[in-house]
């Protein structure tokens, strides 16, 4: 009797376990451990093949965070056999093996429509830091350059600003809904022309050319991976300014960052970068400098995505 209560208990258990390969939000697993038996990989001495071996007939579920940190492939996966659900934090779900979980029967939730309003906060936040160049002037004053030259150049208004969104999906649209406000001239490209009053491009090239913003917020994938490449930002012009709030690898970041430093783009607001968490060493230089090139880059860590 003993002896099925103790299997009955390790059963449940095992039901109501879950995995976490990387750390996430302290909150978030402080919250989960009340009602969840949660393995943290990185607390054990064991390397992670070995530590999941041990592991692998008890997890059910895989809590991952969607900053790039973890790609969940199909080694990954074949590890866990007992998995059945993976869950994520980010609404992009490009770092995982989506054809090997419906293979495996392995259901995938994402975060859907939660962060819908706060991505497109925030991409228009970095756009107007960007165009009224309010964290570089930041770095002006607090470097005491303000006595010494006072001759910080102004910013540019949004307004009648003509902007492309390359992705009108949920968080493309709460992001033009904004910029109409602010009586912005909206286009877009997207993999297909929506029902929608803005003019629709077939391509990233054409958008670039008939606008002065570029904002990124389309998924990646393999027909979108370096969608902004070095032909769109040429097209883009050299006033132009690229906000990116989808994925870093959207973007050609070597071309840009090459771009920033020559001063053959206008600015750039990024929210992702291509191999996270490394960010180019160009970038950083590019902030403390006290030229113009300043305030041509805005970079910052990411938010939410």
């Amino acid at each position: 009797m003993a002896s099925m209560t103790h299997d009955s208990a390790k059963l449940q258990r095992n039901a109501r376990t879950v995995l976490l390969v990387r750390p996430t939000f302290q909150a978030l697993e402080d919250l989960m451990s009340k009602s969840f038996h949660i393995l943290k990989a990185w607390e054990s001495p064991l390397p992670l093949p070995e530590f999941l071996a041990a592991q692998a007939g008890a997890v059910r579920a895989l809590l991952i965070r969607g900053n790039g940190s973890v790609s969940v492939d199909a080694k990954l996966l074949s590890s866990l056999p007992s998995l059945r659900l993976i869950v994520t934090n980010s609404v992009g779900v490009d770092f995982i093996d989506m054809a090997e979980c419906a293979r495996r029967g392995i259901s995938v939730a994402n975060a859907g429509n939660v962060l819908t309003e706060d991505v497109a906060e925030y991409a228009f936040g970095l756009l107007m830091d960007v165009l009224r160049r309010i964290s570089a002037a930041n770095r002006y004053v607090s470097a005491g350059l303000w006595p010494l030259t006072d001759d910080f150049p102004l910013g540019s208004k949004l307004g009648g600003k003509r902007v492309g969104i390359v992705g009108l999906g949920r968080i493309g649209s709460a992001i033009a809904k904004r910029l109409d406000a602010f009586g912005c001239i909206i286009s877009y490209h997207s993999r297909k022309q929506k029902p929608s009053s803005y003019t629709f491009y077939p391509n990233a090239r054409s958008l670039a050319a008939h606008n002065d913003i570029l904002v990124v917020c389309c998924a990646l994938n393999n027909n979108s991976y370096h969608i902004i490449d070095r032909d769109v930002m040429e097209a883009l012009g050299k006033e132009g300014i690229i906000i990116n709030v989808g994925r870093g690898a959207l973007i050609d970041e070597d071309e840009l960052v090459r771009r920033l430093v020559q001063g053959e783009i206008g600015g750039a607001g990024l929210d992702v970068f291509e191999n996270e968490p490394a960010v180019p060493k160009e970038l950083f230089s590019m902030d403390k400098a006290s030229d113009q090139r300043s305030d041509r880059d805005l970079s910052e860590p990411e938010i939410a995505k």
